[in-house]
């Protein structure tokens, strides 16, 4: 993967380090270019898929998209602990948070706003929060990776609309691999990030974990309390194999 003047490489990643107003800045920069860019934020589970030991038919896809993309943000407070054991500074810039502070801090006023993903509700939701923001949706069917029409329909839609900004809220690996799909698009334009539920997290249709729970590195026990039935096997069952990698990694 591309080496960043000022990233860092742990666990088969270049992550950029910066601060959330540094990232901001640089984001405000490329939406302003007449080409497309895009933002991922790599978590545990993403390491985990871009492993050589669990490849699958997706993960030759997904690490195009991640060689290809402007920044690679650490989403994972675990990721950065575990960095620190091996005295890798590690910044941490979720896409959830880095969301929330696009929207709450004016970076996007005055500027195109576009959504992939979500639902109608959704967009009402945010019109009552950010009533002077311009914002379009495009919602595709389920099954993004299994359906070469919804991708293309994706790719039109950021075409058509041109917009500074656009948030991928499809989900990994689906919102990476459509980013570069739409950068590959030369009627494409401005940035686009992958942001999973973080604007549900906006519109408070999910509870973040309190900033105390998340410094203890502990987000991931609060989310599973939160949501057992559908976290219970990505935390306790796949997320845990993290910890053999990083100590394979380690003695190589």
């Amino acid at each position: 993967m591309p080496t960043d003047a000022d990233g860092v490489r742990f666990l088969g990643i270049e992550f950029t380090g910066s601060s959330y107003e540094q990232v901001a800045r640089e984001l405000v920069e490329l939406a302003g270019r007449d080409c497309f860019s895009y933002v991922v934020t790599p978590n545990v589970d993403h390491v985990l898929l871009l492993n050589p030991r669990h490849r699958n038919a997706t993960t030759g896809r997904l690490e195009a998209a991640y060689d290809n993309a402007a920044m690679r943000l650490c989403d994972s407070r675990i990721l950065q602990l575990l960095a620190r054991f091996r005295r890798i500074r590690l910044d941490v810039v979720t896409g959830s948070d880095l969301t929330a502070y696009l929207f709450r801090n004016r970076w996007l006023a005055g500027r195109k706003i576009a959504l992939v993903g979500g639902d109608e509700a959704m967009m009402a939701e945010l019109g009552e929060r950010f009533a002077d923001l311009e914002i379009v949706q495009h919602l595709p069917p389920m099954g993004v990776l299994r359906n070469e029409g919804a991708i293309g329909a994706i790719v039109d839609f950021v075409a058509r609309e041109r917009a500074d900004f656009t948030f991928f809220a499809i989900g990994s690996p689906q919102s990476e691999i459509v980013a570069a799909k739409c950068k590959a698009h030369r009627r494409c334009r401005g940035v686009g990030l992958c942001i999973g539920a973080s604007i549900e997290f906006l519109v408070d249709r999910k509870r973040r974990a309190p900033i105390w729970v998340q410094h203890l590195h502990l987000e991931w026990a609060f989310r599973l309390l939160s949501e057992p039935r559908r976290l219970w096997k990505r935390y306790l069952v796949t997320g845990p194999r993290i910890f053999a990698l990083a100590w394979r990694e380690r003695r190589h």
